[in-house]
């Protein structure tokens, strides 16, 4: 993860399917918050768990900024958003290393990530 202050993430339960979308100060504890389903609320609800993108910031203003305008897309464009960052749809708060190392100079780190494909079936290319 960058280092920033402040982080806006979308969170997911499969891939493609609900998202969520908050900011935080701390993407490891908030993280760890909705892993456990430490709060009743919508991601809770939903079974939420899985990093698919994030942004970091160096004010609460400007994440919270970021926060609404994508709360404000509309569903395709979201999913376009994760595709293009993290197009294999992987839990970046699992995996250990983001971004994806170059697969031809670290093909075993590259590989770890992999396993924490959410859906590991799912091949970039498949519709």
């Amino acid at each position: 993860m960058i280092d920033r202050a402040f982080y806006v993430y979308i969170i997911t339960n499969k891939r493609n399917g609900t998202l969520y979308i908050g900011h935080t100060d701390d993407l490891g504890i908030r993280m760890e918050e909705h892993i456990q389903g430490r709060y009743a609320g919508f991601s809770k609800r939903h079974g939420l768990k899985y990093l698919v993108w994030y942004e970091g910031f160096e004010t609460r203003d400007a994440a919270f900024k970021k926060e609404r305008q994508l709360k404000e897309w509309r569903r395709d464009w979201k999913l376009e958003l994760i595709e293009r960052d993290n197009p294999h749809w992987i839990d970046i708060y699992k995996t250990p290393q983001w971004p994806l190392p170059d697969e031809n100079i670290y093909p075993e780190v590259w590989a770890r990530c992999m396993d924490c494909r959410i859906d590991p079936s799912f091949v970039v290319g498949d519709k």
